[in-house]
């Protein structure tokens, strides 16, 4: 983050946690909204693309976007909403991106 004020415009790494909140009215004939292994195998899909990368060099991020947690939230709501398309009873409501257990961003569009 090259205009950050703060020894983090230094090249530096997190390992960041990422949670998704999915919601719906109606519980599909098997009693679930989305089984958790489709929701995970979808979340593991657009992680992939940012593991152990430079995020600078992955599109949106660069100087443009700084790889913010919270530009990392909306980045990953809307990868994750693309891909759940086919399963319309899903609404995804939230994404939240921690560096820590007490730092955390909530991204809701």
């Amino acid at each position: 983050m090259p205009n950050h004020p703060s020894p983090c415009s230094r090249l530096h790494g997190h390992n960041w946690e990422v949670t998704v909140t999915v919601i719906g009215e109606e519980l599909g004939p098997d009693g679930m909204l989305l089984d958790f292994t489709v929701l995970k195998q979808i979340l593991q899909e657009v992680l992939a693309k940012l593991d152990h990368q430079y995020l600078n060099e992955i599109p949106p991020f660069g100087k443009e976007l700084p790889p913010t947690a919270e530009n990392l939230a909306r980045y990953i709501y809307h990868e994750v909403a693309t891909r759940l398309a086919p399963y319309p009873a899903v609404t995804l409501q939230e994404v939240k991106v921690g560096e820590s257990p007490s730092a955390w961003v909530v991204y809701t569009p």
